[in-house]
């Protein structure tokens, strides 16, 4: 299987033995998936401030990571959330409701306790990037 390791300035680099996002072919088009995504701002390297401001930076994260593969937040069929506090769920829909639309991805969210380097939320995510 060819697989084409998917890399940019534009989000935090990896802080361990993985890559931003792998990109694989599919039937009628690709297959991305992108790593969990903290909120460091990926200039400086800092966790954003924050459950709102670290959501949003996640945000901002997976989608330059989307457009360094060829494709766009609109193609993400799937997200896997994690959070350390369920009670950020309802701002979390928020974030997902400014930033989506639809027909909305597939979604799964659970909190866990704890998170690399402090963060309060780290999203994974699945595109299909149709040829």
């Amino acid at each position: 299987m060819a697989r084409q390791i998917i890399h940019t300035d534009k989000a935090p680099a990896a802080v361990g033995a993985y890559s931003q996002a792998v990109k694989i072919p599919s039937a009628g088009g690709s297959l991305v998936y992108i790593s969990g995504q903290l909120g460091f701002d990926p200039e400086t390297m800092e966790l954003r401030d924050g459950f709102d401001a670290q959501a949003a930076q996640v945000m901002d994260n997976i989608e330059a990571i989307c457009e360094a593969a060829g494709g766009k937040l609109s193609d993400v069929v799937k997200f896997n959330v994690s959070l350390t506090d369920l009670n950020d769920f309802a701002a979390l829909n928020a974030i997902f409701s400014e930033r989506l639309s639809e027909p909305f991805p597939a979604r799964a969210a659970v909190q866990v306790a704890a998170l690399p380097k402090g963060g309060i939320v780290e999203i994974e995510s699945i595109l299909f990037i149709e040829d």
